[in-house]
C-alpha cells in the first residue's frame, strides 16, 4: 500500500521544497502558483482519484454477476490516469482493481500480458484489453 504513495508523496516534498526556496529568495508569488501546481499533480497521481479498488476474485464475481468490465490499474500510470479521467462519472460504475494492491490481480494482469504488468488492462467478458480507448470503455457500460 505504502508503494501506491511514493509518488505523490514525493511530489508533494518536492513542491514544498521548491516554493520555500522561492519565496526565501523573494518571489512569494511565484512560490504560491508553484505550490498548488505541485499538489494537483500530487492528487492526480494518488490512489484518491480512482474509484475504491477491490480484490481481483471480488471484481471478477462481480462482473460475472452484472456485466460490468473489471479495470486493473496502478496509482502514478499515466494511461490509467488519462482513462479515468476521461471517463468521468461513468467510472464509478466499473470494478477497479489496484495491481499494487492485489498480488491476484497483479498475477491476472501478467497472464493476459505476457508476464508483464501493462495497465491499464481491461476485461470484459473473460476478455483482456490492453489500454483500450475510453469510448470503446464507455461502450462495454452500455451493453
Amino acid at each position: 500500500m505504502m508503494r501506491a504513495w511514493i509518488l505523490p508523496l514525493l511530489l508533494v516534498l518536492s513542491g514544498v521544497a521548491v516554493a520555500a526556496g522561492m519565496f526565501f529568495d523573494g518571489s512569494p508569488g511565484t512560490a504560491a502558483a508553484v505550490l498548488p501546481a505541485f499538489l494537483a499533480l500530487a492528487g492526480v497521481n494518488s490512489p484518491l482519484i480512482f474509484p475504491r479498488s477491490i480484490g481481483a476474485q471480488e471484481a471478477q464475481r462481480r462482473s460475472a454477476v452484472d456485466g460490468r468490465p473489471v479495470i486493473y490499474w496502478r496509482p502514478g500510470c499515466k494511461y490509467c490516469i488519462r482513462l479515468r479521467l476521461r471517463l468521468g462519472r461513468s467510472a464509478r460504475r466499473l470494478h477497479w482493481v489496484d495491481i499494487w494492491r492485489d498480488p491476484a490481480g497483479a498475477a491476472a494482469v501478467r497472464a493476459a500480458n505476457d508476464g508483464n504488468e501493462t495497465v491499464p488492462t481491461v476485461v470484459v467478458a473473460g476478455r483482456p484489453h490492453t489500454n483500450p480507448d475510453h469510448a470503446w470503455v464507455r461502450d462495454q457500460l452500455t451493453r
